[in-house]
């Protein structure tokens, strides 16, 4: 059951899927449809899910489920993996290589390899306080306040 995102307590957990490139506006308003479609019959061991997305910057897909009425199972999991994996297809892009980095570089987001980022702290291309998207984060509250940090605040800081 799709919910609007705002009313999802914090505790709510989240999975974030980055894309290797940016969405075109006419492609985030069909994956906004199909999103929406999916959530609303999104469920485990037949309850529905209280659950809900973002999508930012046009590049992230935000999915969060309200785990006090129900919890994601193995099998729901399984399901929004393969949605995801649907959306790859269709518009052809990586949305779950988890060895990327996206992170800002001015207004500009940037999306590279793992190696392409380690180099570029090496080349001082990207500093200690570069803000990055910390996509290992795991629910609402955390999005919220350490999802856009610096580097040296999150996971990326083991490379400088």
């Amino acid at each position: 059951m799709y919910v609007p995102f705002e009313s999802l307590p914090e505790e709510s957990r989240i999975w974030i899927y980055q894309s290797n490139r940016k969405f075109s506006d006419v492609e985030i308003a069909e994956i906004e449809t199909e999103l929406k479609a999916f959530l609303e019959g999104w469920s485990a061991h037949g309850t529905s899910l209280e659950s809900s997305y973002l999508l930012k910057y046009n590049r992230f897909i935000i999915i969060a489920v309200n785990q006090e009425v129900q919890a994601a199972t193995g099998c729901s999991i399984d399901a929004s993996v393969v949605f995801i994996q649907h959306l790859e297809k269709k518009y052809n892009v990586d949305l779950l290589d988890k060895m990327n980095v996206t992170f800002k570089q001015g207004e500009h987001i940037a999306h590279k390899p793992l190696l392409d980022f380690k180099k570029m702290v090496k080349d001082k291309s990207v500093t200690e306080n570069t803000i990055v998207f910390n996509n290992l984060i795991n629910n609402v509250q955390e999005f919220n306040e350490s999802w856009e940090v610096e580097a040296i605040d999150s996971w990326h800081s083991r490379f400088f």
